[in-house]
């Protein structure tokens, strides 16, 4: 049995056609759900992008983050931003060990930082060079009114972000035609390594699409289907915090037309090589999953408290929720809905549980697919950490807090699907069951090293001392 892998950076679960959004134009998504199982409340053990990969490529937890240090030539400080260690066992180095063939297509930078090893265990991997702040392309500054022109503050007033632009423009000012933007290229190649390795007995196929993340900058026509008029900044890049009175409604919607225009693009390629799997005839033998490894508010209310951008408190099911789906090449469950709490590491098991594999001792997923079929239940509840704020959430409850107790947000969920009103002063008991069960998760109690971190608004911390 083939497995393929595809990872879907910031993409939102409510914004795909098949997880109940009636105007976004994911048709290919949608057409996938219809062949799959969908999962509807699967989340991550750890957040932000690579505390994701490294549950995703190892099977195993990252929360509590012990052993996490910052690494020379990488801004991001956030606790377990790190490489995949050196005594864990990838899914790629184990299937490689099975005799599969193994291949690995992103634009996913952070992977490829100095230090960084998501690579390892795979025959062939190839970078699509030039998302966000890769060191790609050097040249003149970027003139202030082109930054100013696509930026949500003056680019004075944040000039890291700044930077990221100019980093992001210099990148891709050769882009002619949409085949010149990431997905077409992720997923082009993607469908070129499946075509030169028609011989491979058994292959597992890794897809990570940094896209649709921000910079959200998708060719105009995909743009237009959400906000055909051009009155307004063409504003591409997330605030990093509340919105307050920094955008007008119309900038916001704007905003939310460029992210929903990316989707759509990304929908297309991830189409495009479905296609390929499909013509190949490698979809009778082949399993495939997606997963987006978290989302990313974008002023939709109410549900994103006000907020442009990511962040582990108050954490919102805007970036929480993620879309998890799972094609068995027998068809198998096709076009149903699974409703039990399961983690993306989950998906690893399941899917080496497919392919008769056994995990490797240390990965901690359980194989969903017994959930799925109603012979077995699924978990009690998950956690999510990120830096020193935890969120726990089972059948009735989601709580957010520090790590320490600080901030306590609860909500009642069949009540608050939202999370709107905070409950937490009115069931201390619930309290005290989530944090017991957040620190059973960290093995009874929590690293130094999180001190560390404050809980406080935006996307994570950066490192001072390394340059931006």
């Amino acid at each position: 049995m083939n497995l393929v892998l595809i990872i879907l950076d910031s993409q939102r679960q409510d914004h795909v056609g098949a997880y109940g959004n009636p105007w976004i134009r994911t048709p290919h998504l949608d057409a996938f759900a219809a062949e799959s199982v969908r999962f509807s409340r699967a989340y991550p053990e750890s957040l932000p992008t690579l505390p994701v990969r490294r549950a995703l490529h190892t099977g195993a937890r990252v929360f509590p983050f012990r052993g996490h240090r910052a690494y020379k030539g990488d801004f991001v400080g956030a606790a377990g931003w790190g490489p995949i260690e050196e005594e864990r066992t990838t899914l790629a180095e184990l299937l490689q060990a099975q005799g599969y063939r193994t291949a690995f297509v992103t634009d996913t930078y952070h992977q490829f930082k100095p230090s960084k090893n998501f690579h390892r265990g795979f025959d062939e991997w190839i970078w699509i060079r030039g998302q966000e702040n890769d060191r790609y392309k050097s040249g003149p500054p970027v003139r202030r009114d082109q930054l100013a022109a696509l930026m949500p503050v003056p680019p004075e007033d944040d000039p890291r972000l700044a930077h990221f632009l100019t980093e992001y423009l210099r990148n891709n000012a050769y882009r002619m035609t949409e085949a010149d933007y990431y997905p077409a290229r992720v997923f082009s190649e993607a469908s070129r390594w499946l075509w030169d390795n028609q011989d491979a007995e058994a292959f597992l196929l890794v897809v990570d699409s940094f896209d649709p993340h921000e910079p959200w900058d998708p060719p105009d026509h995909y743009r237009r289907l959400y906000d055909p008029d051009d009155d307004v900044e063409n504003i591409i890049q997330s605030l990093y915090g509340p919105i307050g009175k920094r955008l007008t409604r119309r900038q916001v919607k704007r905003l939310q037309a460029n992210y929903a225009g990316e989707v759509t693009m990304v929908d297309r390629w991830f189409g495009y090589l479905m296609e390929t799997l499909r013509n190949s005839g490698r979809l009778e033998d082949t399993v495939v999953a997606v997963i987006s490894d978290h989302g990313h508010n974008i002023g939709l209310e109410p549900g994103d408290k006000g907020l442009i951008s990511k962040q582990g408190h108050p954490i919102t099911r805007g970036v929480a929720d993620l879309v998890m789906m799972l094609r068995h090449p027998r068809g198998e469950a096709a076009g149903t809905a699974c409703h039990s709490l399961a983690y993306n590491f989950d998906l690893t098991t399941t899917m080496l549980a497919l392919a008769g594999i056994e995990p490797h001792p240390e990965m901690e997923g359980i194989d969903l697919w017994p959930v799925v079929r109603g012979e077995a239940a699924g978990r009690d509840y998950v956690s999510i950490g990120w830096n020193a704020t935890i969120t726990v959430i089972d059948q009735d409850w989601w709580y957010n807090d520090s790590v320490w107790g600080e901030a306590p947000l609860l909500h009642r969920l069949a009540e608050d699907a939202d999370l709107r009103v905070n409950v937490a002063a009115e069931y201390p008991r619930v309290v005290e069951e989530m944090r017991r069960r957040m620190l059973a998760d960290a093995g009874g109690a929590i690293p130094d090293l999180l001190q560390d971190y404050k809980v406080e608004l935006g996307c994570t911390p950066y490192v001072d001392n390394v340059e931006p």
